[in-house]
């Protein structure tokens, strides 16, 4: 068992002369306890319990549910295992800390809404709005850092989600695209990670009051473009997971002298504390008391602050933007004559009932297709990194070839051309990309299925079924304690 991280001197300090010796030793002791593990199930594809027996039977990963949220387990045993199962290779969980599922809920974004995450990589609360909005909907993801925009797509493309689209830009500048654009805005901003100590030790070498008042410069102007960028009658929700007025209460009190918003009271059953109305003998507006803050030892995950704004009057429009030209991306309908022919064939193939298409929007990037909600319109795509997940390419016939995420997102209405995986050696080279020797089976493409689920897509070549399982996932370790063919 690794060492526990100790309490810097400064941050130990700063603990005391905010919240009192009580708060401070609390905050020691806490951090040199193991942090406990969460997972946050999606119950678009499993429900609660049957994942928790799945965990337990197959991998030895024991569980207990917790009474809020209500998709949520924590991992009492076996968690060395926990990130290299098949079920979180395909998007069943998301190891998440408890109180990081906050935000999204008290957000509470539904498939009517046009939402955006303005600080959104890894994923974790984006896949979590994006299911809140049962898939559908529009919702936009900003990420600053590039590097991260691949595990952002990544974590939305396995757990299925097609109503995104992703923008990379830095958010204070957001504004100049989006003015009074967004119905809900997620502002889950950099902070100084006070709340997360116990399991990031490194906030201790870095943590100083300097870097609190950059990081609240920062926070100030994020929530100044978000405010712009909400309707008139629209929520924000401000979340970080530090510990300090400075970069909490104190933004908020700003942002209530300058701007039209009002506070929205938060409510959780879970244990916390309201915001400061007074600090450092100064005092504070008295509707703070509507935020909260949440201590780490009390709730045994991360510390955290939320802050719920609304919208009452118009803002004065800031000078726009002219929209990037990105990529060239041209959105269709299922109707629209040059893909209208390649999906009734493609229908054909997988037995695929026509009228599933309509539901759907798609995009096309040279011989790359993508498809998302049909909610997107098709003005201003130039600006997106990316909208929807890979449908598939055209290739050199002019036909579809479907691709494996494509699969798992219409698998329920796919009735034809089904592979089903028949042994666990079988399942571990459909995973790694390579053949599926089996000479009897007729040429075409299939969808592969493992206990009644479908993994993604294959071709027959000589020999056999050759893998089209995506290489980004390929590298994923799985390991099974168990398997269990049904």
């Amino acid at each position: 068992m690794r060492s526990r991280p100790i309490v810097s001197e400064k941050i130990y300090s700063y603990l005391t002369t905010t919240f009192g010796n009580e708060a401070a030793k609390n905050f020691g002791n806490f951090v040199q306890r193991e942090p406990a593990k969460y997972i946050r199930v999606n119950e678009k594809k499993i429900s609660r319990k049957i994942l928790a027996d799945q965990l337990n039977e197959t991998y030895g990963i024991k569980t207990e549910e917790v009474s809020f949220p209500a998709n949520a387990l924590k991992i009492t045993e076996g968690f060395e295992y926990a990130g290299s199962t098949l079920e979180i290779a395909f998007g069943f969980y998301y190891i998440q800390g408890l109180t990081s599922m906050l935000p999204p809920i008290v957000l509470n974004a539904s498939d009517k809404d046009i939402v955006l995450d303005l600080c959104s990589a890894p994923g974790s609360k984006t896949t979590q709005i994006a299911g809140s909005m049962n898939n559908k909907g529009i919702l936009v993801v900003n990420e600053l850092e590039i590097d991260r925009i691949k595990a952002l797509v990544f974590n939305l493309d396995k757990m299925n989600f097609i109503n995104y689209g992703v923008v990379n830009s830095r958010g204070e500048i957001l504004s100049k695209y989006f003015d009074s654009y967004f119905d809900k805005i997620l502002v889950d901003a950099p902070c100084s990670g006070l709340g997360i100590v116990q399991k990031k030790s490194e906030v201790n070498k870095w943590w100083t009051p300097e870097r609190v008042s950059h990081l609240s410069e920062i926070q100030n102007k994020l929530l100044v473009s978000a405010i712009k960028m909400l309707k008139v009658g629209g929520e924000i929700v401000y979340s970080t997971c530090t510990l300090t007025p400075e970069e909490n209460e104190l933004i908020i009190n700003k942002l209530l002298e300058k701007y039209p918003v009002d506070l929205v009271k938060i409510e959780l059953p879970l244990k916390h504390h309201n915001g400061f109305t007074e600090y450092n003998g100064t005092k504070l507006d008295e509707r703070l008391s509507e935020t909260i803050r949440i201590f780490p030892w009390e709730v045994d995950s991360d510390g955290f602050f939320l802050a719920k704004l609304k919208k009452t009057g118009e803002t004065i429009p800031p000078e726009q933007f002219k929209w990037k030209k990105h990529y060239v991306i041209t959105m269709h309908k299922y109707n629209d004559a040059i893909i209208h022919e390649r999906l009734n064939t493609l229908s054909a193939e997988f037995g695929i009932n026509v009228d599933v298409f309509s539901n759907y929007k798609f995009l096309m990037k040279r011989n790359d297709i993508y498809f998302t909600t049909n909610e997107w319109g098709d003005e201003n795509l130039g600006l997106f990194h990316r909208v929807g997940t890979k449908f598939g390419t055209i290739d050199k016939n002019g036909n579809i070839v479907l691709h494996s995420l494509a699969a798992q997102v219409i698998q329920e209405f796919i009735t034809k051309n089904i592979y089903e995986i028949q042994d666990f050696n079988e399942l571990k080279l459909y995973l790694g990309g390579a053949l599926i020797i089996n000479e009897n089976l007729p040429p075409g493409q299939y969808a592969v299925r493992f206990n009644g689920y479908i993994l993604g897509t294959g071709v027959v070549v000589r020999g056999g079924l050759k893998s089209r399982f995506p290489r980004s996932s390929r590298t994923q370790a799985i390991r099974i304690k168990e398997l269990r063919i049904q």
